[in-house]
């Protein structure tokens, strides 16, 4: 065994003086967190973004948005998971792409897993955490105690909103509604408080207003009981989704703590916008222009969810916390295709809310999958900036855990965004990935290419490599070619450029490569290449190796299994097995082994681990067995996974506390009896 190596940090905190100093102040004082996601907003419905653009074309306005855009960075090649709610939620709330989710498809209601989530990340950190809005991850039941994945039971001290999907399609909960399309957009719904109804006493609350002011209370309290206490709220506004239901009145002048909407507590009367008649106020800026009801009716959902930001963003100065507060603002999809109103149809070619993208909600074309995103965070973040690099939902769970001082969870499949927000050091990529199936076509609007118009979407994926994106549509087999688009020339994907030369060939490879080294199937959403072998890596693409395994450590309390790709290890080594006695990690900490494992034969492999704490093992970036959140110590735990002969990149992260730590990793193919890991099939790189 290779003698271990300390690693020298005085180097690194050296060099770190050179960062921002806003990186500095965030070690110091854990930032808070605001991550507002709205409902089915398109990428072009933001003014920054391309509404402003289209003056001589009926438009819409968002200045708070502008103004939070013109003060922080926008994100403009953000991704959401997956083109419908469920999944995006889902994949944000757990860090996780589409490939590892357990909510995928159109699985709505879905209960959320038992698993490591914003909320309990957070937790572990110090925090104190808060969901408001809506949620749609519960499970089967009808109340908080059956509903096995109540937002409280998935690291959220405080929960106030929607719980079922379908309740936030309305959005006055206590009210009758006759215009709407059908009973159940008509008739009221649930707010659950905890473990109460709370509906009967928010007669005329429209929600855009309702959790704006929840949140604002919500915060204010929060101040005023643990000021040294850092908050994570997740906001997820059900608007501007349909019906296309809008507010009251107009939104109260002012903003923060003593305008704007303002929670009052009274029954009937719950926040100050309660009152006159529901369903009546149009946005000044949009009547009298001669366009349809629908429209109108959309505009002011959105401007009143850009007045909502702005109230928001005042509360934080009002508090004098802005500069120790970061704002995401982004959406769960690209734009739909809905009203909800008797007799009237509703289309996103009203204001080209799909922005310079062909695609809506349910495409996995740009207009689908791309989403507005905007990071605020005054005197940390440096304003006025447009970022272009690559990202998805899954990267938000470790870059709030890095602002927190904690490490993401080891079944992560984000990277920390810090390096885009803050610029303190070169960003890591991200994994951009989706996976998605829906039985219907794109829609046939002019503006969108004669390919797209009318596709059937089937079967589809979407992957980058090499600053490239892959997609393919109504797949059938793993075999089934990649379209190949440069965005960054074609953002509309008009060009396709597979099989246009033997770098496009190479790439296709690469591509079919890539999805089937990242994902692992779900029995719950079946996939045409579920069954393909995982390929091996070329033998042109291997580095020099030599046997044995790298390994590294980091010493501290974790309550998980983090992930210690990126970080700075405390000592690194090499062994010749997967042995806890060959590595020490002071009073306790985390060990990582990496390196390459030689499959002798094209077939299933199952491997097998055990440990007293807990570990997570991947090959490439699929995560083969997670002995994570909901592992009993010393349990035997499995994972199956069909292997093409040759070498895989291999890596176990595992929990080691004490001299008595115990893990164990077999293997198997087919049905052979489970062996231990031979160390002539273990190699690592010189």
């Amino acid at each position: 065994m290779q003698r271990p190596i300390s690693i020298c940090l005085s180097a690194i905190l050296f060099s770190s003086l050179f960062c921002l100093n806003s990186t500095a102040r965030a070690a110091d004082t854990p930032p808070n967190v605001i991550f507002i996601l709205v409902d089915d907003m398109g990428w072009g419905d933001l003014g920054v973004f391309y509404q402003n653009q289209l003056q001589n074309l009926p438009h819409h306005r968002t200045p708070h948005l502008d103004k939070m855009a013109n003060e922080g960075v926008q994100l403009r090649a953000h991704y959401c998971p997956a083109p419908v709610c469920a999944p995006s939620r889902s994949s944000l709330l757990t860090g996780v792409h589409q490939g590892h989710a357990v909510v995928r498809d159109n699985q709505f209601d879905k209960m959320l897993e038992d698993n490591h989530t914003l909320g309990s990340v957070l937790q572990a950190a110090g925090y104190r955490t808060a969901l408001i809005g809506k949620y749609g991850l519960q499970g089967d039941g009808s109340n908080p105690s059956e509903w096995l994945g109540y937002p409280t039971k998935r690291g959220f001290d405080e929960f106030y909103g929607y719980v079922r999907h379908r309740d936030g399609h309305l959005h006055y909960p206590a009210d009758h509604w006759p215009l709407g399309d059908g009973p159940s957009h008509q008739t009221p719904k649930e707010v659950w408080h905890n473990d109460q109804e709370v509906s009967a006493n928010l007669q005329k609350c429209y929600t855009t207003d309702l959790f704006t002011a929840r949140s604002k209370h919500w915060i204010e309290q929060h101040r005023q009981s643990h000021p040294e206490q850092p908050f994570l709220l997740y906001l997820a506004y059900d608007t501007p989704h349909a019906a296309l239901q809008v507010p009251t009145m107009a939104y109260p002048e002012g903003g923060g703590l003593k305008g704007g909407v303002q929670w009052l507590g009274e029954k009937g009367k719950m926040i100050n916008t309660a009152v006159g008649e529901i369903d009546s106020f149009r946005h000044p800026d949009y009547v009298g222009k001669g366009w349809k009801d629908v429209d109108e009716r959309f505009a002011t959902m959105v401007r009143r969810i850009d007045n909502a930001v702005g109230d928001l963003l005042q509360t934080l100065r009002d508090l004098q916390i802005d500069e120790n507060t970061l704002v995401v603002f982004t959406s769960d999809n690209g734009p739909h295709h809905e009203s909800y109103l008797k007799g009237k149809q509703y289309d996103p070619t009203a204001f080209k809310s799909y922005g310079r993208f062909d695609g809506t909600k349910r495409d996995c074309w740009e207009g689908g999958i791309r989403v507005p995103t905007l990071a605020w965070w005054p005197g940390h973040i440096e304003p006025q900036r447009i970022d272009q690099t690559p990202s998805q939902f899954h990267d938000w769970l470790p870059t709030f855990a890095e602002l927190a001082g904690a490490l993401p969870p080891a079944r992560s499949d984000g990277v920390s965004l810090v390096p885009t927000l803050t610029r303190n050091r070169k960003q890591t990529p991200s994994t951009i990935y989706v996976e998605y199936f829906q039985n219907g076509r794109t829609r046939d609007y002019q503006d969108f290419g004669p390919r797209h118009r009318k596709q059937k979407r089937g079967q589809m994926q979407v992957v980058h490599v090499d600053g490239f994106k892959g997609i393919r549509v109504d797949t059938q087999s793993a075999d089934d070619p990649f379209e190949i688009y440069n965005l960054k020339q074609d953002p509309q994907e008009r060009t396709n450029l597979a099989g246009t030369s033997d770098r496009f060939r190479a790439l296709q490879a690469k591509m079919k490569a890539r999805v089937l080294q990242l994902r692992r199937p779900n029995a719950s959403a079946p996939r045409p290449y579920d069954d393909a072998l995982v390929p091996a890596i070329p033998a042109a693409d291997l580095p020099a190796l030599r046997s044995g395994l790298h390994w590294r450590t980091r010493v501290g309390k974790f309550s998980y299994v983090p992930n210690l790709l990126g970080q700075t290890p405390t000592e690194i080594g090499s062994s010749d097995s997967f042995s806890l006695q060959d590595v020490a990690v002071g009073e306790g900490g985390a060990i990582e082994w990496s390196g390459w494992i030689e499959v002798p034969a094209d077939g299933e492999y199952t491997f097998a681990l055990s440990t007293s704490r807990g570990a997570v093992l991947r090959l490439h970036d699929a995560t083969v067995i997670d002995a994570d959140a909901e592992y009993q110590p010393g349990t035997k735990i499995t994972g199956t996974i069909r292997l093409q002969q040759g070498k895989h990149p291999i890596r176990l992260t595992c929990l080691k506390v004490d001299t008595d730590a115990s893990l164990q990793l077999t293997w198997a193919e087919g049905d052979e009896k489970q062996q231990p890991i031979a160390a002539e099939a273990l190699s690592q790189a010189e």
